[in-house]
């Protein structure tokens, strides 16, 4: 199911080469004010166009379809529509039968016994993140008061960005990256121990993404490497205040009050230029495959923006659960 949240639920739906595609968001509270203008800052972050991104180039003007009344939220389901116009399926005919490794098409395949729509990846395609980022454009008028950024820390395995994209070009290959999540004015007590801990909810916002293949909190792996002496947040005063934040902002699955701090690691691009030996279903047999068409050398480019939405959705999904 294309559902996500409790009190605060999204829904997603449509294809990467659909007529149009779309977000519904159940849950969002009445008199919050919501217009087209709101979107531009984070869609615009998303988009591509720079280096060592795709060269499709949407208008990506959300449509209101529902939930919105002179300028303010309704308090029924909200639904944001985008179209899909700048579409080129023809560039995806060879991967009908020949399916991309690393990517979800044989997948896709077997679990929908071949009815999906393969065309830009379909319902399996990135261009499905620019529905998350319009909800967290929602999400984080209702966290009003935290404050989230989201940036890029090394693309292929270095800081520098401009080496790292170069690493794909002169291979014609792709390259992946590591992105960190800050998030300030989280109040105390977001969050339940075991199943709906804080992290446990972000962790499943994050690994929603396409192409995220790893997420830590505070110290993160290197927390296997330390003393517990070393690791813990020592208290400073009545009010929580601790010396340290190895932690991350959450203990037990609750939120401390410290800066929530976290990393998602982002896979390369299934999508290569690069010529790849792989098996032919189609005649039953190996078969080489180069990618063509439009797709990004580094997809962690545009994921910053998507990060911080999907975080924006999991506190206020906990905002509204806790009523803080």
């Amino acid at each position: 199911m294309n559902l996500f949240g409790h009190q605060l639920r999204i829904s997603v739906f449509g294809e990467s080469h659909g007529e149009v595609m779309g977000v519904t968001l159940d849950g969002v509270l009445p008199g919050i004010a919501l217009k087209v203008e709101d979107f531009e800052s984070d869609i615009l972050r998303r988009k591509p166009g720079a280096k060592g991104t795709t060269p499709r180039i949407e208008e990506d003007k959300p449509i209101l379809a529902t939930g919105v009344f002179n300028g303010f939220t309704t308090g029924a389901p909200l639904t944001i529509l985008f179209e899909n116009k700048n579409t080129r399926s023809s560039d995806y005919d060879k991967t009908k039968d020949i399916y991309r490794p690393g990517h979800a098409d044989f997948v896709a395949q077997k679990k929908f016994n071949g009815f999906q729509d393969y065309r830009g990846s379909g319902h399996f395609s990135g261009r499905l993140t620019l529905l998350l980022v319009a909800a967290g454009v929602v999400a984080k008028k209702i966290i009003e008061g935290i404050t989230l950024e989201a940036k890029i820390l090394s693309i292929g395995g270095e800081s520098d960005m401009e080496a790292g994209l170069q690493k794909a070009i002169d291979n014609k290959d792709s390259v992946g990256g590591i992105i960190e999540c800050r998030a300030t004015g989280v109040p105390i007590g977001l969050g339940e121990p075991l199943f709906d801990s804080l992290e446990s909810a972000l962790a499943h916002a994050m690994f929603s993404i396409p192409a995220i293949k790893g997420v830590e909190f505070g110290s993160g792996f290197k927390a296997a490497e330390m003393f517990g002496s070393e690791h813990n947040d020592r208290h400073l005063d009545a009010e929580g205040a601790t010396a340290s934040n190895h932690a991350g902002g959450i203990v037990g699955g609750i939120s401390n009050g410290n800066e929530l701090v976290f990393r998602v690691a982002v896979k390369p691009t299934s999508s290569v230029g690069k010529e790849q030996e792989t098996w032919n279903f189609g005649t039953n047999e190996m078969d080489t495959l180069q990618v063509k068409g439009r797709h990004d050398l580094c997809i962690a480019l545009r994921v910053p923006v998507i990060v911080e939405a999907m975080t924006a959705l999991v506190l206020a999904d906990m905002r509204l659960r806790m009523n803080k």
